[in-house]
């Protein structure tokens, strides 16, 4: 089986009702590690995500994976701000996914079972996932995302909201997650968080790459003023 990357955005842009949303982009995503992805509010940081995981079809421009579009949503996930929970046990959440693509009940249970205690709901097994609290939706949604091995992860604000424990625990499993080869793409909106977690970093204004750089060059040295401004805390429109 080949290999899910390189992914490769041309010319990609997104209108609503004659609105540019973003674009036009040319963007290549290799390699391992995180990507964060920042902006000020309004830049088109979760429409990018959307669309490169192909949930948003494009209006201009064009997508491709190192394979076909099928096998390419099967071997990549998304997370969203708000954690999308079925109205199933926490047990049954976890396991949905490996039932869809094919897992007997009990191997997926067992699995399930086993991701359970990696992020902290041993005991909460049989409760409803709708009933968690904000931080253990999040984890549960980030965990069912993470069981089926995903290559590729698209991750949208994923402690937006989330006391500092929860930020902790979401931010330890995405380590561990990228040290186990997943790349990982995240908007966030938490510049404490990017310097963490991200190995590089892309910054959008008005729905177009502004700046890509590695992390620590990004956060050091920005080359354009609007970056700078945008981490100096001035307001960037």
């Amino acid at each position: 089986m080949s290999a899910l990357l390189p992914l490769c955005m041309s010319g990609g842009a997104i209108h609503r009702r004659a609105k540019r949303l973003i674009g036009p982009i040319d963007l290549r995503l290799d390699g391992q590690g995180i990507t964060a992805v920042i902006g000020p509010n309004g830049a088109g940081k979760s429409t990018l995500l959307k669309a490169l995981h192909g949930l948003d079809r494009l209006s201009e421009g064009t997508l491709s994976w190192n394979c076909g579009r099928t096998e390419a949503l099967h071997r990549q996930a998304f997370v969203f701000q708000a954690p999308v929970m079925l109205r199933r046990s926490v047990i049954d959440n976890l396991a949905f996914p490996l039932r869809l693509g094919g897992a007997p009940r009990r191997a997926a249970r067992a699995a399930a079972s086993e991701w359970c205690a990696r992020i902290g709901l041993v005991g909460m097994e049989g409760r409803a996932a709708t009933v968690l609290s904000g931080g253990e939706k999040q984890k549960l949604a980030l965990a069912r995302a993470l069981i089926t091995g995903p290559e590729l992860l698209f991750l949208d604000e994923p402690s937006a909201s989330l006391d500092g424990r929860a930020t902790r625990e979401i931010e330890a499993l995405l380590h561990l997650a990228a040290g186990a080869g997943t790349r990982i793409v995240m908007a966030t909106h938490d510049m404490g968080q990017a310097r963490r977690l991200a190995r590089e970093v892309i910054f959008l204004r008005g729905g177009t790459i502004v700046e890509r750089a590695a992390a620590p060059e990004f956060f050091d040295a920005p080359i354009t003023e609007a970056a700078r401004a945008f981490l100096a805390g001035d307001i960037v429109d």
